[in-house]
């Protein structure tokens, strides 16, 4: 599957909180995300990511490792996606560690989901913080088995977010991983 998704920096948050609102109540969760690379930054170079999540919400906790190839689309990012759940995180990160990965950064999102349909098509839109980056964000996605629908979906997602009120200006492809790795005190 692909991750049809994009992302922007958004304005004014409670307005776009009161636009999903009305289509769908929100989840508050918040992410704690380690992302694994090599000793020697490769799967960085090749701008793939391979993370473990830990999702915590009211009622639930959760865990899914995933593996995103290196993006098919430079103007949203948009990356085939492979995830799955796992039973026991602590497990998972042993085993990264022993096939000799290390944790490149760990950081925490806040975020408030939203999941509705629209134009046909599953989206998941969601509110971002990150305690170390100024702003929220607003991220909508929906996923597509093959790249040629990808520019379809892009198109679709584009135009919810502007009903939702992001402007062209506001759409950005920087990572979190970037942003908080550059907040951050050089070793």
């Amino acid at each position: 599957m692909i991750e049809a998704e994009l992302k922007a920096r958004v304005h004014n948050p409670e307005y776009v909180m009161g636009q999903l609102e009305r289509i769908t109540e929100g989840r508050v969760e918040v992410y704690q995300d380690t992302y694994y690379d090599d000793p020697s930054g490769g799967l960085g170079t090749r701008d793939q990511e391979l993370r473990v999540r830990t999702i915590c919400g009211s009622s639930s906790t959760r865990s899914v490792l995933t593996y995103k190839e290196s993006p098919i689309d430079s103007e949203s990012g948009s990356k085939p996606d492979h995830e799955t759940h796992v039973d026991n995180p602590e497990a998972v990160h042993a085993m990264l560690r022993g096939l000799g990965y290390v944790p490149a950064i760990v950081f925490q999102k806040r975020c408030r989901n939203y999941e509705f349909t629209s134009r046909g098509r599953s989206l998941l839109a969601t509110l971002v913080e990150v305690p170390e980056v100024e702003g929220t964000f607003l991220e909508v996605e929906t996923m597509v088995p093959e790249e040629r629908e990808l520019l379809p979906a892009l198109d679709d997602v584009r135009s919810v977010m502007s009903e939702l009120g992001i402007g062209v200006d506001d759409f950005t492809t920087e990572l979190y991983t970037d942003a908080v790795a550059a907040r951050r005190p050089t070793k």
